[in-house]
């Protein structure tokens, strides 16, 4: 894809805004577009996650978000949870912006929104931008709706944990689970939700996903499970 390819989420910023449990997201005409629009409204956006990450995140955590979308499961963390801090990583450029956005306008101050993905080592790697931003990806997928093609930052995957020290992983990162999962340091961590993307990892990296977690210490928490998206813990204590 040329570089000269037109961006596909252009547009203008709209006055007011829509609100979705209990989040206000201002309106663009690139990025909230019909389908988004509807499900904000409707409140099925991220309904699963939002259900599930409130039963697994306390008060005073450290947070990693990795695919941070358009900044709602951050911005749903942040205001029903006295957290420490959530660190959002998003790949995609052309949504940095918003993000940022969503978490002015719902007063959060206490997140960091990183433009990068986490990796082996530090270097670059093509993201393919959709028309369908929800469906950007690593994954070239024969080029399904391929918008552009941007150079995205790696960061080094345990240096930022490292430097981070979160105890709570939220991931949503498009298939690419089974790649980064295996290869991070979840020692530090207490307890995590994944989205699971059975539709490109098939099988086989479902089960990669469960064995990840399972070698590192945590046991599927089913309280805290919806269909796709999965809960672990270290621990049962009631609360």
């Amino acid at each position: 894809m040329p570089d000269s390819a037109p961006n596909p989420f252009d547009g203008t910023w709209k006055d007011g805004h829509i609100t979705t449990h209990g989040i206000k997201f201002p309106k663009h005409t690139g990025i909230i577009k019909r389908n988004l629009r509807k499900s904000l409204r409707e409140g099925t956006y991220e309904e699963n996650e939002a259900k599930t990450v409130l039963k697994v995140v306390r008060d005073d955590d450290r947070v990693l978000e990795l695919g941070g979308g358009i900044g709602f499961m951050s911005t749903h963390i942040a205001r029903n949870r006295n957290i420490d801090h959530v660190h959002v990583f998003e790949a995609n450029p052309f949504l940095i912006p918003y993000i940022q956005k969503v978490h002015d306008m719902n007063g959060i101050t206490n997140a960091t929104v990183h433009n990068a993905i986490l990796g082996d080592t530090a270097g670059t790697i093509p993201f393919y931008v959709r028309r369908n931003l929800l469906a950007s990806s690593l994954d070239w997928r024969d080029g399904f709706q391929v918008a552009l093609t941007e150079q995205i930052e790696i960061r080094d995957t345990n240096q930022v944990i490292k430097d981070i020290q979160p105890n709570v992983l939220v991931c949503d990162i498009e298939g690419a689970e089974t790649q980064l999962l295996p290869k991070m340091d979840l020692s530090g961590f207490r307890a995590a939700i994944v989205e699971v993307h059975p539709q490109w990892v098939g099988p086989e990296g479902i089960n990669l996903v469960f064995k990840t977690f399972m070698d590192a210490g945590f046991a599927y928490y089913a309280r805290g499970s919806i269909g796709k998206v999965i809960a672990f813990r270290r621990t049962w204590t009631r609360r």
